[in-house]
This record gives C-alpha cells, sequence and structure tokens, in this order.
C-alpha cells in the first residue's frame, strides 16, 4: 500500500517516519521541500502533490488550520483535482468539523472517501508513535483504516460521522487549554507562598490533581523549558475554533474564552512560537515571581 503524507512539520515528520518504520512506502510532501529531508533519509520519497494524488492509495494530511487542508486539497491544480474514485482521504489536522464537512462533501463527489483524524499527544508522542487519534468517518473505512492509524497512535478511537472527530478534539483541546492554565495557577502560588513548585509536583501528581498534562507540561514549566512541543500559536487556532463552534451550538464556554486571552497576550508578547507550557509565563508576568528557580 503506498501513503501521501503532506504536511512535514512538528507532528508531520515522526509521523511519516513512524509510517515508514511500519513498512508502508510512503511519499511526503511539504510547501517547503526542504523540510522533507528527515523522513526521505529514514525510506520516504519526496514527491509533488500531483505524484501524491495520482499514485498513493492512502493520502495524509497534517497542516495549520482550516484554510491550509481546504487550499491543499481543494485549490486549483491541487490534490483533490488529481485524485480518483476509490482513494482514500485522512486528515489528521486539527480544524474546524465544518471545514471537514465541505472536504467530504467535495470528495465524495470523485468517489473518495474521507476520515477526520486530528491527534492529541504532542511531538513526544508523535515521535514514539503512541499518538492518540480521534476519528470521524464512516464505521467500515474507519475499520480499514485503523491499523494504518495504529503504527501512528496508541489510541484509535471511532467517535461518530465526518466532523466528530474534530469535535473531539476541540473537546480535548479545551481542557488541556484548562489543565495547563490550573497547574500553573497552582505552581506560582505555592512559589509566592515558599514552598518549591517542583516539590509541589512530586506531592499532588500521584493525587486527584495529578494528570497527563500536568506530567508533560508542568515539568517543563519547572525547567523554564519553552521548546514547542505544542505551539501557542497553534492551540489559539484551536481555541478560536472551539469558541466558533461553541457559539454556533448554544455551549458556554467561559474558562476556554479566559485561556484564550491569556494565551492572546503571550502572542502580543512574542511568544506565540513557544509551547503552551509557556502559558505559565503570563502568571509570572501578572504575579512578578517565576516558577522556575
Amino acid at each position: 500500500m503506498k501513503i501521501g503524507f503532506i504536511g512535514m512539520g512538528i507532528m508531520g515528520k515522526p509521523m511519516a517516519c513512524n509510517l515508514v518504520k511500519a513498512g508502508y512506502e510512503v511519499l511526503v510532501s511539504n510547501r517547503h521541500m526542504e523540510a522533507c529531508e528527515g523522513p526521505v533519509k529514514a525510506g520516504a520519497k519526496a514527491a509533488a502533490y500531483k505524484e501524491i494524488a495520482q499514485s498513493c492509495d492512502i493520502v495524509i494530511t497534517m497542516l495549520p488550520d482550516s484554510p491550509q487542508v481546504k487550499d491543499v486539497m481543494l485549490g486549483t491544480g491541487k490534490v483533490a483535482e488529481n485524485m480518483h474514485e476509490g482513494q482514500i482521504f485522512i486528515d489528521c489536522s486539527s480544524i474546524s468539523p465544518v471545514a471537514s464537512k465541505e472536504i467530504a462533501n467535495a470528495l465524495e463527489k470523485k468517489g473518495v472517501r474521507m476520515l477526520d483524524a486530528p491527534v492529541s499527544g504532542g511531538e513526544p508522542k508523535a515521535i514514539d508513535g503512541t499518538l492518540s487519534f480521534m476519528v470521524g468517518g464512516s464505521q467500515e473505512l474507519f475499520d480499514f483504516c485503523k491499523p494504518i492509524l495504529s503504527t501512528m497512535g496508541a489510541s484509535v478511537v471511532h467517535c461518530g460521522d465526518i466532523g466528530a472527530g474534530n469535535t473531539t478534539k476541540l473537546a480535548n483541546q479545551v481542557i488541556v487549554a484548562a489543565n495547563i492554565a490550573a497547574v500553573a495557577e497552582g505552581f506560582l502560588l505555592a512559589k509566592k507562598a515558599g514552598v518549591d513548585p517542583q516539590m509541589v509536583f512530586s506531592a499532588i501528581r500521584g493525587g486527584l490533581a495529578g494528570s497527563t498534562v500536568m506530567d508533560a507540561k508542568g515539568s517543563m514549566m519547572i525547567a523554564n523549558n519553552t521548546k514547542p512541543g505544542f505551539k501557542i500559536d497553534l492551540h489559539i487556532k484551536d481555541l478560536k475554533n472551539a469558541l466558533e463552534t461553541a457559539h454556533a451550538v448554544g455551549s458556554p464556554l467561559p474558562i476556554t474564552a479566559q485561556t484564550m486571552e491569556m494565551m492572546q497576550i503571550l502572542k502580543a508578547d512574542g511568544l506565540g512560537q513557544c509551547d503552551h507550557s509557556a502559558l505559565a509565563k503570563y502568571y509570572e508576568k501578572v504575579g512578578s515571581a517565576t516558577i522556575y528557580n
């Protein structure tokens, strides 16, 4: 089976490499083709969109947002225009559920089936092949594609019809953002009260307050490590989509709205390309103290 993978960013590169390791023939592409170097060294082949569209059984994208996915797939002379009946498209990008449905409807006219399959876990889990996939689409197509997704993830869950994957991802991003903010808030409270945040982390991580978010992001706050596994700019994009979707369906998101504003302040301060654990910098700024020693 030949798989095309478009989008060689922080997440796409290791995901494509894991497909190669699993024995699939993989063609990779990116707007800036030099980004394909890592996967090519691992055994993938660099290719143009047209070659991927015409020759691959499955096309996967991992791109920043709805406009980029729509442009790559539906733009003039781009991927969908060169696909044919029987092919499969899997979008692993985190985009609007509305955009997922729009793309799926356009592809259906060509006989191309689609899954929306956004992921959670960031760069470390992308490298390890232990991402969590939230998948929308038909049960039949999900069952067929699950073994492929399982080469990149430890959890692959069918959430419903097209758009359900991205709706689930929005809920995930809402919960993750609130968790990161709460961890930063608690750690700064401890620091200003004279208790080492590292000791607090060690004491509470095994209790009810402990979480995957605390383990992954709390340790980064304490180390003052803002190297991006998932950038603030991208989390802002996800929260924007979450708020728009929530407004459309009448679901209140007051904590999300406040966390979004914190991230916007950090973006204005030039920290948009930092890891979203740098949300701690907002608390450090307004609290006139640092979590790290």
